[in-house]
């Protein structure tokens, strides 16, 4: 089975081509852009079947990084994937920002469960723990700093991601201290998912940090009814 990837779910604009059949990566494309996904997502896809010298109708299955993560990003991915899965007529699956950080720890480190700890700003920290075979122990869900500690403490996990990352910090690029999915490894995991009813939806663990100023809106007024 040809799988196609692709993530928009963080400063990255990916693609790959995975052939699960054969257990071979054909092709990664990644561009560290931060925004600007939509204008760049097909592009790159285009790349990436390029690199593997396949044909798009060649693609069986199509598996998108649903978050948590960019709230814009996210939706771009998803749209494009459930797009492209219905012109092509295939399935379509989602892998979640949390699998991908937690099955690229665990490749290195297998002894272990890990807690998968992505720092969601505003004192907030996004997280899942995983057992030491990749399985997850719980839901993934938005925690504060104290209530991720006592998760790591009592599964004696280690903890992966850009919130244990963050006293590592030393500023010596615009991204260093975010989150980065390996989009081969998103490809893997998407070509292993279980096909469901439903089609991939946004991951979001929390609302978006834009929202409405209701106190300010102007009061509409009524259409005169005077002739």
């Amino acid at each position: 089975m040809i799988v196609l990837a692709i993530d928009t779910a963080g400063v990255d604009c990916s693609a790959a081509l995975y052939d699960s059949a054969a257990g071979r990566v054909l092709s990664t494309i990644t561009e560290t852009i931060g925004k600007g996904h939509a204008e760049r997502l097909m592009a790159v896809i285009d790349e990436a079947l390029a690199a593997a010298v396949l044909p798009l109708k060649a693609v069986e299955r199509v598996a998108v990084v649903i978050g948590p993560g960019s709230f814009t990003g996210i939706r771009v991915g998803v749209a494009a994937a459930r797009g492209l899965a219905l012109a092509l007529g295939i399935p379509s699956v989602g892998v979640t920002t949390l699998e991908i950080l937690a099955r690229s720890h665990l490749a290195a480190h297998p002894e272990t469960p890990v807690v998968v700890a992505m720092d969601a700003k505003r004192n907030e920290v996004y997280a899942q723990a995983f057992a030491a075979d990749g399985a997850p122990s719980g839901e993934p869900a938005a925690l504060s700093p104290e209530d991720v500690t006592a998760l790591v403490t009592s599964l004696s996990a280690k903890v992966t991601g850009s919130w244990s990352r963050a006293a590592e910090s030393t500023g010596a690029d615009e991204f260093h201290d975010r989150d980065r999915f390996d989009i081969a490894v998103a490809a893997r995991i998407g070509a292993e998912k279980p096909l469901g009813a439903a089609r991939p939806k946004p991951l979001y663990l929390r609302g978006p940090d834009a929202k409405p100023q209701v106190g300010f809106a102007l009061q509409r007024r009524a259409p005169s009814t005077a002739s």
